[in-house]
């Protein structure tokens, strides 16, 4: 049986302290289309040999990975392979040549142009995340990317690492020309989370974000054509109430933006049916995580995956009984 909602993000503030104890150790008009060319063009070169971004595109679409940083967890079960043993999650790492002690996740939010606007896919972890994350201002400034140009944030959901870096010190928002497009569940459950609750998934500034997203909201319904053409809303059940990922298209390729329904590019993908602390669903984001990874494997969708190693590029495979991630 699943956890109930109501305790999973509580755990989220233990998980939160970990990652944070890990770190220690370690306008509405869209800009012209000449505008968009222009600073692609500068985005290119100033990304040529900067770690920070990998440009790629899709179909005539150009894109940035854009770095936001990692965090890191103990393998303990505590957040992945709950119900499991440290030992049997080591077996899955150390077949994959990883290391067993921790599992290491990344943040890398994309930026996609089209010919008229410059959409974002979530606005990284800000603040609260340690100092091995928050890094997308610097990602986008290095990639010569203003981030007053943004036009469109697509929101997966509200967990901190997706909405945190939406805000500056001031409580503003960073993006202030964007229509912030975010499921209407995924809304309900910002503005009726209690406060507690939101805290412990490192949204401290809440109410702020409320603010700050209010007069540029999109609540779309669960599976909305968002850009005509081009971005379409995907519901992915379980992570959260309301969480979406976005199919992204330009003729005959597309890019799907599966947010939070895998975390760990070897666990989730390898164990799709291994519970993790994330999730406030489990049973029900298991069976989509399933779902997703087999019709993945079978339709050969390219895949970008918010947390696997960077720049989560890549498609999905069945070796064997299991799945199998294959960056490009």
């Amino acid at each position: 049986m699943p956890t109930p909602l109501i305790t999973r993000p509580l755990l989220l503030a233990a998980i939160g302290a970990l990652a944070l104890q890990a770190c220690s150790k370690s306008t509405d008009t869209p800009p012209a289309a000449t505008t968009a060319e222009s600073s692609a063009t500068s985005a290119a070169a100033a990304t040529a040999g900067d770690s920070s971004s990998h440009p790629f595109r899709i179909g005539e679409l150009q894109a940035l990975a854009l770095r936001d940083g990692t965090l890191e967890f103990p393998n303990d079960n505590k957040v992945f392979g709950v119900g499991h043993t440290p030992e049997e999650v080591s077996t899955v790492l150390t077949a994959a040549g990883l290391p067993t002690t921790t599992l290491q996740l990344n943040i890398q939010p994309l930026l996609v142009r089209t010919a008229d606007r410059v959409l974002l896919f979530d606005a990284g972890a800000g603040s609260g995340f340690g100092p091995t994350a928050g890094q997308l201002p610097a990602s986008l400034a290095a990639a010569g990317v203003d981030p007053g140009s943004i036009t469109d944030i697509f929101i997966s959901h509200v967990h901190g690492d997706h909405v945190g870096g939406f805000l500056d010190a001031e409580g503003k928002a960073k993006f202030p020309n964007a229509t912030v497009h975010i499921s209407a569940p995924e809304w309900n459950f910002l503005t009726t989370m209690p406060a507690d609750a939101a805290a412990s998934m490192g949204l401290g500034a809440r109410d702020a974000l409320v603010a700050a997203i209010k007069p540029k909201l999109d609540a779309f319904a669960p599976g909305a054509q968002l850009v005509p053409g081009v971005v379409t809303a995907m519901e992915l059940k379980g992570h959260t109430p309301g969480h979406s990922g976005y199919r992204i298209v330009s003729g005959t390729d597309s890019l799907l933006y599966v947010g939070d329904l895998v975390h760990h590019s070897v666990i989730s993908v390898q164990r799709p049916d291994w519970t993790i602390a994330f999730d406030g669903d489990a049973a029900t984001a298991e069976a989509s995580r399933a779902a997703l990874l087999a019709q993945a494997a079978a339709t050969g969708q390219r895949i970008y995956a918010v947390h696997f190693p960077f720049p989560g590029l890549g498609r999905i495979e069945k070796h064997g009984e299991n799945f199998a991630w294959v960056a490009e």
